[in-house]
């Protein structure tokens, strides 16, 4: 199956703009890129009137030492993810983002929270008490009875959740924009044909 990107030319690339969504996910994935947590990077965006509030990454609680530093999540728990009974050290993203928020003062009510991974309960519900009334994930989380009791809470209108995506196209813009120099003039033909220009008639 051949890939939409390869019908776009390097014209039309330079000429394509993420939405609104695709802009806010991507700034969620950049955040995730700061993640100290061993078992998967997440990270979050909360967004209002088209503004960032505050971002956040999961990890260990600010001041402790990182789990990728030392290689372990505490003492004999591996990661994260190791286990089902041992609780994890990590800060979720969305908490962390809203804790960001909270500690210099920036009020998110009415806000949204784009993130690369769907809430956990523990953190939907932070989100709902935080006043944020939307949720844009990349990934889907919650299951089984997770699942009915998020379901419940949007029945009850206390949040709508939606899961977007970035498109190939954009995503292949943003890697060449981070892997080469973003600002760059181009020279202008006509300009370098004047400037190569010796003055002499043939």
């Amino acid at each position: 199956m051949t890939k939409i990107i390869m019908n776009i030319t390097p014209e039309t690339q330079i000429s394509l703009r993420p939405t609104w969504d695709e802009y806010f996910l991507m700034l969620a994935k950049l955040a995730a890129m700061r993640s100290t947590c061993l078992a998967f990077p997440v990270g979050a965006a909360i967004v209002k009137d088209r503004q960032v509030l505050a971002t956040g990454y999961n990890g260990s609680p600010a001041g402790s030492v990182h789990c990728t530093e030392q290689g372990y999540c505490y003492p004999g728990l591996s990661s994260c993810d190791a286990s089902k009974v041992m609780p994890s050290r990590a800060v979720h993203a969305e908490a962390n983002a809203i804790a960001q928020a909270a500690k210099h003062g920036i009020a998110t009510t009415g806000a949204s929270i784009y993130v690369t991974l769907e809430p956990c309960l523990s953190c939907l519900k932070l989100i709902i008490s935080a006043g944020i009334t939307e949720v844009f994930y990349e990934t889907t989380f919650n299951s089984g009875d997770n699942a009915r009791v998020r379901d419940s809470f949007i029945q009850d209108g206390l949040v709508t959740l939606k899961q977007i995506h970035i498109s190939e196209a954009i995503g292949q813009k943003a890697a060449s924009f981070l892997l080469s120099p973003t600002s760059v003039v181009k020279p202008n033909p006509t300009n370098t044909a004047h400037n190569n220009f010796s003055g002499e008639l043939p």
